[in-house]
């Protein structure tokens, strides 16, 4: 019975591991596999939360645990990659190539805002940290794999990565609502239409990316841009 209750840290515990590994490849200046180590972390943060309701272990600590994990792999890894793709980008030394890390704080103040807030425990206000971090991350991931297409010289212009880095604080700590894929009894037709849709611009982003040539990370870009800007539509006209 002990044993059980600590299988969700030991999960929550390998997202940190992850995100710790992450951040040595991104001062290594592989933000490629920075990225992969997001993927992971994401992956064991959605697991940790899954084998919590199989299990019914909640716990405080593991609640507490779980913050501390994703400020790490979702608040200062995405931050650090967008300062190094700077860095890369020939702004390094200048002031301009450290904005990127103000994520990491708006994601601390994000991570806080959930824990105490009752009103979202099936949906979210504001962006979650994870899919801002893997929005970053994988945009990255792109750049470096494909420095000379379109959206990489877009993004090597000096504004681009503080624009989008103060786009992003904002959304973390907005009152947007935004949809979640935690599954609950009783929700609504028009909830599974939203994710169904999602899932379905993915599909299309990754066909696309598959026939067109491009680097698969680009599907994460379009695909969380798609999502951000779906729900603000959904916030805008009350849907």
């Amino acid at each position: 019975m002990a044993l059980r209750k600590h299988i969700p840290n030991c999960i929550t515990s390998m997202n940190l591991i992850a995100g710790l590994v992450g951040v040595v490849f991104a001062l290594r200046y592989r933000l490629d596999l920075a990225f992969y180590c997001m993927l992971a972390a994401s992956v064991f943060d959605f697991l940790d939360g899954l084998a919590a309701r199989a299990l019914c272990a909640y716990s405080d600590m593991g609640k507490e645990l779980d913050s501390l994990c994703d400020l790490v792999s979702f608040g200062f890894l995405p931050g650090l990659m967008l300062c190094i793709l700077l860095q890369l980008y020939c702004f390094n030394g200048s002031l301009l190539s450290w904005t990127p890390l103000v994520l990491t704080l708006f994601s601390a103040l994000r991570l806080a805002k959930f824990n105490v807030d009752e009103r979202q425990s099936s949906g979210f206000l504001g962006l979650p940290t994870p899919a801002a971090a893997l929005f970053c991350g994988a945009l990255c991931c792109y750049c470096c794999h494909t420095p000379l297409e379109f959206l990489s010289t877009w993004v090597s212009g000096p504004a681009f990565i503080p624009l989008l880095t103060l786009v992003l604080c904002v959304l973390l700590v907005s009152e947007v609502p935004m949809f979640s894929f935690k599954m609950h009894r009783g929700d609504s037709r028009t909830l599974q239409v939203k994710r169904w849709t999602l899932v379905a611009f993915f599909v299309a982003a990754a066909v696309f990316c598959l026939v067109a040539g491009h680097h698969w990370s680009l599907t994460v870009v379009l695909g969380l841009l798609f999502y951000i800007l779906n729900n603000l539509v959904y916030a805008v006209f009350k849907i």
